[in-house]
């Protein structure tokens, strides 16, 4: 039974690392697999205030949700190898894997919902350090490696705001301007499940 908590650290710290390392670290490269998470994924959750189209409709696509998906299959080649001597400890660490894509997923369909529930990764998104935040389903190994940095409910967030109000109202106020950001609350809610993460779709 000591595997479940140990799981839980584990996939908490691997969430920490992979985003790190892997997914900003490597994704700097304009080469690497792992330049989507940037170049895509992050510049169309600033563009639309948290929400990433890449999510709506089938993962089965070529796009940030697609690879991410492949990016968890390939890490769970190794965990099944220990099913037969750590059950325990890999049936957890598939939950992580699990219930981050979910979480995940949810947080950029509904960035009012991953602002309440997420803040942490809200933050990564939408704070002035993209650089700080890695954890996305609990915020341990940022608190742990000291890169929490709160963004939601600080002064930087409500002048943020009113600079992102103040761009939209002009945006609709000429004709030919280009339509204003959608902004969390434009972006349909996902539907609720037990364990508070988006209903796969």
């Amino acid at each position: 039974m000591i595997g479940i908590p140990l799981g839980l650290a584990v996939s908490n710290a691997a969430e920490w690392l992979l985003h790190k390392h892997v997914l900003h670290g490597q994704g700097r490269s304009p080469t690497s697999f792992w330049n989507f998470h940037l170049d895509e994924h992050h510049v169309s959750a600033l563009r639309n205030h948290g929400h990433d189209a890449a999510y709506e409709g089938s993962p089965f696509r070529w796009n940030a949700q697609g690879r991410e998906l492949i990016g968890l299959a390939m890490l769970a080649v190794p965990v099944a190898a220990l099913f037969p001597v750590a059950p325990f400890f890999a049936g957890t660490l598939v939950y992580g894997g699990v219930r981050y894509y979910r979480c995940h997923k949810r947080a950029h369909l509904d960035p009012a919902w991953a602002r309440a529930h997420l803040p942490w990764h809200y933050d990564h998104h939408m704070g002035p350090d993209q650089e700080a935040n890695w954890c996305v389903t609990h915020p341990w190994f940022d608190n742990v490696m000291g890169t929490r940095r709160p963004y939601v409910g600080t002064e930087a967030e409500a002048r943020d705001e009113a600079r992102r109000a103040l761009l939209d109202a002009t945006r609709r106020s000429s004709p030919t301007a280009p339509s204003p950001l959608p902004t969390a609350r434009a972006v349909p809610r996902a539907a609720e499940t037990l364990d508070g993460c988006a209903e796969s779709v």
